[in-house]
């Protein structure tokens, strides 16, 4: 099924033309659109819920790394001692190396949504059963990127089109897309999106010849795709999916002008910014106060969520754009670095507690389970390593880059990698893809 029609009447060059003006004006600040969206911090007082917990606090939503702390933590998981390819589909085709999106299961579990960086959506049942694709205006650009948020039985992403979707996950059907035109012709959404109480939290981004690459972050209302908010004061191109921390009241995300920027939530007044010396792209998990940053400037930052302030920064020497992972119970958190190395750091000190060279970059997600640590790497492989000590249980070779999180599903691992092309980063040569990249779902063996 094909879903490309913006709707709208309007041209990517019409948008641009008729919002060029609005797009420069937006570059310096935030702004309410007509006051419709009217959180306060006076009137927020959710339970707080233990960090080995995540928010929203319900059954009926699921979203990126595992809810909106961003953890990536699945305690109930077991990983078996040893697993085959169940099924595989192939999904990828684009040179792009920003990390693939994530296959993500509906809450009622009995669904997987595939994205892909052809600009389709698919879903599948856990056996691999196809139910239904999509393609969308996402495929003009980059495709997807990102994860989606499901709320219910509706699935809510952005593309590299600039525009968000939300998708009935039974059918496939196009519930409402805001068009980039629409964000102040955005011309990507890479990151997923966050959600609270009916409104989705997403960063876009900007790179035309009038402005430097810069970036917004949305409030959107989930019901219609309604912008609500905006602050336009990020640079460089967001790419971070945004991190709620209910329990100190702050949200969060980074950019590759290499800041932090925190927000007051749900208010959404500026809190604080922290500049690091390189870009920032992988996102910011919470944990006890504390946000965990890295960036390319080879250094893996830990910040009080509160003010900003640096509590302890970790040194690999090479650049840092994984998705950590937090076990909130043992207080150790996992990354990955460009020296093909995954970390295990104490979150209370930054100590180094062990490191497993995984054979290539790392620059995808690091999921946490029960025993098991779950990291792709460039090498083509999936890895399982011990929690504990970092030794390697198991690992599966696949065709591309391994980028995707890995994510635990009853007895299943689903996860997605990049296809296998030549030429991306050679200006001579002719860019050639060899073999699509593939989405798999790993079972016992």
């Amino acid at each position: 099924m094909s879903d490309r029609s913006d709707g709208s009447g309007l041209t990517r060059r019409g948008a641009l033309a008729s919002l060029g003006a609005l797009a420069v004006g937006s570059g310096v600040g935030w702004a309410h659109f007509r006051s419709d969206y009217d959180r306060t911090q006076a009137d927020f007082d959710p339970e707080l819920l233990p960090y080995d917990e995540t928010y929203p606090d319900d059954d009926g939503i699921t979203m990126f790394r595992q809810g909106l702390r961003r953890l990536g933590y699945y305690p109930n998981a077991v990983v078996p001692e040893r697993v085959e390819i169940e099924w595989s589909m192939p999904v990828n085709g684009i040179g792009h190396t920003a990390a693939k999106s994530s296959p993500r299961p509906t809450p009622d579990g009995e669904t997987v949504l595939i994205p892909s960086d052809t600009g389709d959506l698919h879903a599948v049942r856990p056996d691999g059963e196809r139910l239904w694709s999509v393609e969308t205006g996402a495929g003009t650009s980059l495709g997807f990127h990102g994860t989606p948020l499901v709320v219910d039985d509706i699935a809510y992403i952005g593309g590299y089109d600039g525009s968000m979707y939300a998708y009935d996950t039974e059918t496939g059907r196009r519930v409402w897309k805001t068009s980039n035109w629409r964000l102040d012709a955005a011309i990507a959404i890479g990151s997923s999106p966050a959600y609270w109480d009916g409104i989705i939290y997403v960063v876009a981004e900007y790179n035309y010849p009038w402005q430097e690459p810069s970036g917004t972050m949305w409030a959107l209302d989930a019901a219609t795709g309604q912008p609500l908010w905006k602050d336009s004061r990020l640079w460089g191109m967001p790419h971070p999916s945004t991190s709620i921390d209910p329990a100190t009241e702050r949200m969060l995300t980074g950019s590759n002008d290499g800041v932090c920027y925190a927000w007051e939530f749900p208010s959404l007044d500026p809190a604080w910014e922290f500049q690091t010396d390189g870009e920032i792209k992988g996102t910011i998990p919470t944990h006890e106060g504390r946000a965990f940053v890295g960036s390319w400037d080879g250094r893996f930052y830990c910040l009080d969520l509160r003010d900003g302030t640096e509590k302890w920064s970790f040194e690999t020497g090479r650049v840092i754009m994984s998705n950590p992972g937090i076990d909130p119970d043992a207080g150790v958190i996992y990354m990955g670095s460009d020296d093909r190395h995954v970390y295990a750091l104490d979150t209370e000190t930054g100590e180094e507690l062990w490191s497993t060279n995984v054979g290539g970059t790392v620059l995808g997600s690091l999921t946490v389970t029960s025993e098991t640590i779950l990291v792709g790497s460039y090498d083509t492989h999936l890895y399982a390593l011990d929690k504990t000590t970092g030794e390697a249980r198991w690992r599966v070779e696949c065709i591309g880059h391994v980028t995707s999180e890995a994510v635990p599903h009853g007895d299943r691992i689903f996860f997605a990698e990049r296809g296998d092309i030549s030429g991306h980063w050679d200006p001579n040569e002719s860019e050639t893809l060899h073999e699509e990249g593939r989405a798999y779902s790993l079972v016992s063996r």
